[in-house]
């Protein structure tokens, strides 16, 4: 039932190395940013691993299995897309100071959904941290001098992270990952993304990365916010809401024992991705293994499976000592 995708590794200016081992990748010199674990985003097409539908893309199994896979309530406000986007990565460097635009104005200047979008912090390195809205006001009309000036790096919130720290980063709300630190991102399926400021850098081809000032200045939300960390208690042995917004519900399971799980009200395909540990993810007998030919699938720290909707109850069973940690995400 699970399904298990071919690792899709995307190399970044301010990538690391710790995802292609992560992978079972042969390590390279190439600084590897990104693992996108679960997408339909053109020419980022997740491509299904092992069992019955290995080597096809992921839209071919929602275009013949429709609401069978994504749920009828997602299919119907969806059709064939797919509306969420799974990553993994891994800030070697600081990324670029950015922001994503809301649906509406998505919509209108590019055609797709905008970007929401929540991090769960799997490993950071001592004294790394994130910038995430705003630590003063700023007006847009200050705007353009403090990024002439430089200033406007200054009035953006800084948080000191460690694994396990959640942040939620709505449409519009300016944000950086910044180096060492290593998480995983649940987003709305969208590539869609406004450079503010980026160190002056230029990209792995040699030229200066393309800054989207104008475009920001009309996306960003320039309000204040006190909530950008999110806040929660992990239980040795269940599971704690993280984040429910209009796109999506992330769910943090925790498991020393075997922990069942049923989301089939949810009415959504479900993503579980793996944040620390190592666990078995089986499919209730009763429901089979009609899509994927497989009733059970192995996750470890930095992976991910997809659980279509109408085989949404499953048990995890970790393995190893120590429990395991996994993200379980669907689409609202």
């Amino acid at each position: 039932m699970p399904l298990l995708f071919q690792a899709n590794l995307h190399s970044t200016v301010w990538g690391g190395h710790r995802l292609p081992v992560l992978k079972g990748q042969a390590y390279t010199d190439e600084p590897v940013g990104e693992s996108w674990e679960v997408s339909i985003l053109p020419a980022n097409d997740s491509v299904v691993a092992t069992g019955v539908h290995a080597g096809q893309p992921l839209s071919s199994l929602i275009a013949r299995y429709g609401a069978a896979l994504v749920g009828r309530r997602v299919a119907e406000r969806y059709g064939s897309e797919l509306p969420l986007l799974v990553k993994f990565i891994d800030a070697e460097g600081d990324l670029s100071i950015q922001v994503h635009p809301g649906d509406r104005m998505a919509q209108e200047r590019h055609g797709c959904m905008g970007k929401t979008e929540m991090w769960y912090v799997v490993e950071a390195r001592p004294g790394a941290s994130v910038l995430v809205g705003f630590e003063r006001p700023l007006s847009a009309s200050s705007y353009a001098a403090g990024i002439a000036d430089g200033s406007f790096v200054h009035s953006l919130a800084r948080y000191a992270v460690h694994a396990g720290d959640v942040f939620f980063i709505p449409a519009g709300r300016v944000h950086a990952i910044c180096a060492g630190t290593l998480l995983c991102e649940v987003q709305q399926s969208s590539d869609v993304t406004y450079r503010i400021f980026d160190y002056h850098r230029r990209g792995l081809d040699g030229q200066p990365r393309q800054l989207h000032v104008e475009e920001a200045r009309e996306a960003i939300d320039f309000s204040v916010h006190t909530d950008n960390r999110v806040c929660y208690d992990a239980p040795r042995q269940g599971r704690t809401g993280l984040v429910a917004c209009e796109s999506f519900e992330v769910q943090l399971l925790c498991a020393r024992s075997p922990l069942h799980c049923d989301r089939r009200s949810a009415d959504s395909f479900v993503v579980l991705s793996c944040v620390a540990g190592c666990c078995r993810v089986e499919v209730d007998a009763a429901l089979g293994a009609s899509l994927s030919g497989q009733a059970a699938v192995e996750l470890t720290a930095g992976n991910s499976c997809l659980v279509p909707a109408a085989e949404a109850a499953y048990t995890v069973v970790p393995l190893g000592e120590g429990g395991v940690r996994v993200l379980e995400a669907v689409a609202r």
